[in-house]
């Protein structure tokens, strides 16, 4: 949890895990991070690493290519493999990119 944590704050936007309270958001652009799912790997019932689907997703009110060039350095930086997809959201006017990657997320 902490490497993820440093790597979100690299980008130097406000942030959240799975959203910010009722009245609490702030101006885009911001990011909001969640847990979807394990990917654990295993073998014969043992998991032998510890994966969860991070999913980061930015969020702007108009298209930022210098700030998904930022994000993308910092996360290629980080070895991270990513996938990359984007939506606009009609009822929030906002553009949604999703960055979809997997890590190890421990505490401490």
């Amino acid at each position: 949890m902490d490497r993820l944590l440093k790597i979100i704050e690299k980008i130097g936007l406000p942030f959240a895990y799975s959203h910010f309270a009722e009245g609490e958001s702030p101006d885009p652009p911001f990011i909001v991070y969640l847990f979807p799912k394990n990917k654990h790997f295993g073998a014969d019932g043992v998991v032998f690493y510890k994966n969860t689907q991070i999913d980061l997703e930015l969020y702007t009110d108009k298209k930022d290519l210098k700030l998904e060039e930022k994000i993308e350095e910092i996360l290629d930086r980080e070895e991270i493999y990513y996938e990359k997809s984007e939506v606009w959201i009609e009822s929030e006017r906002l553009y949604e990119v999703l960055y979809e990657f997997t890590m190890e997320v421990k505490n401490g």
